[in-house]
């Protein structure tokens, strides 16, 4: 049998857990807390490798062994690993109290509608980008992936970080600070997990299902939903499938170059991802923040012609959405194009420019497909009769790259 026991943010441990062990692994702060029984081998965790070997010899010789863990140790812990190699059945798990609950019970905030992701040996921007799109995310940080890196990505977002230290340690701290001063630190390796708190929403509605990601009861919405300007929003019908082939998800970075409404900015958003909107006129940069806010969804607004102003732009979109048109449109896809990782998708009207915009997504790697939407919506007339009123065609384009360039669906 393998006890398996949660320390840490201030939950007492029963002093005798380690009794008849003959095994003892942990960290060196975990070891140097509990008593080791005479004759016990102790390991302190390094490499898990080695460590899970060692285990593995006990194990077969059905010679006790205790694993000291930070917290709750089958919450992005041991508890996964140890069930892979040996099976659940052989686990007895005693948690201890989880970093996060320990940190939003030190702020007073309840965390049933927050969400909480590792960036402890992920690549770091899905928890930026779920930051940069959600009210209440915590953090459980990792080297290369602290409250300064968080820091400096978040710079420009409203947004406070809650950087809480040795929680339950006599060095325990618990520090409201901006992305900016975030950034500017050395925190050393004593963090035990980063809040990242939109204040004005960090209080949210009672929940029935945990969890900040809300599904919503739609999408496609209907364009009497946005503020637009004599009809220049992308159409549902177009929209649909816009998204069924941008594929937003939490985690995410989405572009929306040319936003116009930013109809698809804020439906990406809805759906979980962070969304970045660029739109060239002051007028639309209004109507986007406004559409954002009636619809109660985060995202970035950046003032800026493209293809020029995306070499400025923080971070490459996971997927990108480009509507409009111009003589600019190839240049602006292909600019696109080599910073999406996953896939790009174009809107527009002019059938004069499709096969430069099929070569720009070609030639940049991606495959290529796309369809010709034309529908009709059902219109009254007078005597209470329907017509059928047809919609301008549009051609939706989209790439999408042949080899991707992430790491893995680590989510």
């Amino acid at each position: 049998m393998i006890t398996v026991v949660g320390m840490g943010a201030g939950a007492p441990v029963d002093a005798g857990v380690t009794d008849g062990a003959e095994l003892v692994v942990g960290g060196r702060r975990h070891l140097d807390a509990v008593r080791l029984p005479d004759g016990a081998e102790r390991i302190v965790l390094g490499p898990l490798a080695p460590a899970l070997d060692t285990v593995e010899r006990y194990v077969a010789g059905e010679r006790p062994v205790v694993v000291l863990a930070s917290g709750d140790p089958g919450f992005f812990g041991i508890v996964r690993v140890l069930a892979e190699r040996f099976g659940a059945e052989r686990l007895d798990v005693r948690p201890g109290v989880p970093s996060v609950a320990a940190a939003f019970a030190r702020i007073g905030l309840p965390w049933d509608d927050a969400v909480v992701v590792s960036a402890h040996g992920r690549d770091p921007r899905t928890a930026v980008n779920l930051c940069r799109a959600l009210p209440k995310v915590a953090v459980l940080t990792g080297p290369g992936a602290g409250p300064a890196e968080l820091g400096a990505a978040l710079r420009g977002h409203d947004r406070v970080l809650v950087v809480a230290s040795a929680l339950g340690c006599a060095g325990e701290r618990v520090e409201r600070v901006t992305p900016a001063e975030a950034a500017a630190r050395d925190w050393g390796t004593a963090v035990s997990v980063v809040l990242c708190l939109d204040e004005a929403r960090a209080l949210g509605p009672v929940r029935t299902v945990a969890g900040g990601g809300r599904e919503p009861a739609g999408w496609a919405l209907d364009e009497a939903g946005f503020d637009h300007r004599d009809s220049m929003i992308t159409k549902f019908e177009v929209r649909a499938l816009a998204l069924a082939r941008l594929g937003p998800r939490p985690g995410e970075l989405v572009w929306d170059v040319g936003a116009g409404s930013g109809s698809v900015a804020v439906e990406c958003a809805r759906l979980g991802a962070a969304v970045t909107a660029v739109e060239k006129t002051p007028d639309g940069v209004e109507r986007v923040r406004a559409n954002a806010a009636a619809h109660g969804v985060d995202v970035q607004v950046v003032h800026g012609a493209a293809p020029d102003v995306l070499a400025g732009l923080d971070g490459d979109p996971d997927a990108v959405f480009v509507g409009g048109g111009g003589r600019e449109l190839p240049a602006v896809v292909t600019a696109c194009a080599r910073r999406a990782r996953r896939t790009v998708v174009v809107a527009l009207a002019a059938l004069d420019r499709v096969p430069a915009v099929r070569e720009a997504l070609t030639g940049a790697g991606f495959g290529c497909d796309g369809v010709l939407l034309q529908s009709s919506r059902l219109a009254p007339l007078p005597g209470d009769v329907t017509r059928l009123a047809a919609t301008n065609p549009v051609f939706l384009l989209w790439g999408v790259r042949s080899h991707g360039r992430t790491e893995g669906d680590d989510q």
